[in-house]
């Protein structure tokens, strides 16, 4: 999986692998299970949670790490550039996106650290699907993983090489809480209201016609039958034309009444609902309307808090991180034999927050000046 190096079997990995084979019996789902597919299902069907979870994780940004020597920062930083990742990614910054991905989405995140066998350097990085595990405090205080699958206990050789984080544990859910908990009643009254709208829209935007022969009299009652048929074979053969591009003109003698089916039924305005709706899943998300190209009236200072609160939210994803991030650094200067203190300095959220901190570093200036002068 990781070139021509040689490393020590994830501890998921076979886990993961053999869950998709299952054939010879089957299992009660996990409760949690029906839960995770749950929020799977609203990033799949509602493209407004999707969007915001991915623009988190593009937001949570960069890193660098900031150390004594130079030396050091720069072979943390090439080491750490072209780490494998999985199967499909390299780079630390890939793994703590796939990272922050899982715990935004499911509440929790597992990793591990894949050492080479021959130089006992890193030589990998796996994000695991945490979907199939659950935590367990042990009898001696340590965390113990369990499959959900089969409900058995894992095998850890290397617990030291386990990453895991929880977002928002609480004493009932000490594996930590989704962001999207809370979302799946409001999703599914949307998505009834936009299966509606697209039912409604199926049945009045696809015009169908009735058309109506009402005979004059006695005469023409006797042949009613077969003016009818007539009439149908025309309109048929006109509706069919049509569909090729020729239009044909439909003439008829007698009384002849044509009408749209469905022209008089009145739609129900599902803006108002659907922008309630919205507003209540926007506020779980804390991402500001207009990242996700919603255009509700705002005003800049509105922008401006609104801005502030995602900018929190994102310290506080980036705070889960670090933990992680130094966890792995760590395991490296062991390795590595490198006793140095290494911080994670994170990249500005954005253009304005440079902007911002120039402003303040320019106001404590001519403040230290003023002081100066007047001392």
């Amino acid at each position: 999986m990781f070139g021509k190096k040689k490393e020590t079997p994830a501890a998921f990995t076979e886990v993961t692998a053999g869950a998709g084979r299952q054939t010879g019996f089957k299992l009660a789902p996990h409760p949690r299970m029906l839960e995770e597919g749950l929020y799977e299902s609203l990033r799949a069907n509602v493209p407004v949670i999707d969007a915001a979870i991915s623009k988190l994780v593009r937001l949570t940004g960069g890193f660098s790490f900031k150390c004594e020597n130079e030396d050091t920062a720069r072979q943390l930083e090439e080491f750490f550039e072209e780490l494998p990742v999985s199967v499909s990614g390299s780079g630390l910054s890939t793994f703590t996106e796939m990272y922050l991905d899982s715990l935004l989405t499911y509440g929790r995140a597992f990793g591990e650290v894949l050492l080479d066998e021959d130089s006992g350097d890193i030589a990998g990085l796996y994000c695991a699907d945490c979907t199939l595990y659950s935590v367990r405090r042990g009898s001696d205080g340590r965390r113990e993983i369990y499959s959900l699958l089969t409900g058995e206990k894992m095998n850890c050789p290397h617990p030291e090489r386990i990453l895991y984080t929880a977002q928002n544990p609480t004493p009932k859910n000490p594996c930590g809480t989704s962001l999207l908990r809370g979302l799946p009643a409001l999703a599914n009254i949307l998505m009834e209201i936009y299966r509606t709208v697209g039912e409604n829209f199926d049945r009045a935007g696809n015009v169908r016609y009735a058309v109506t022969y009402k005979p004059s009299g006695e005469g023409e009652s006797a042949f009613a039958k077969e003016r009818a048929m007539e009439i149908a074979r025309q309109w048929a053969d006109g509706m069919t034309a049509s569909k090729a591009g020729n239009i044909k003109d439909f003439v008829a003698v007698g009384d002849v009444d044509i009408k749209v089916i469905g022209a008089d039924g009145v739609i129900l305005d599902t803006e108002i609902p659907v922008r309630q709706i919205l507003e209540q899943i926007i506020s779980k998300l804390s991402i500001p309307p207009f990242l996700l190209g919603l255009s509700w009236s705002t005003t800049e200072r509105m922008s401006s808090q609104q801005a502030d609160i995602l900018t929190s939210e994102i310290d506080y994803y980036r705070r889960l991180l670090t933990q992680t991030i130094m966890k792995i650094v760590r395991l490296w200067c062991d390795i590595n034999g490198v006793d140095e203190r290494i911080e994670v300095v994170w990249e500005n959220v954005n253009l304005q927050d440079e902007e911002s901190l120039a402003k303040a570093r320019l106001c404590n200036a001519q403040a230290a000046e003023i002081e100066q002068r007047l001392a």
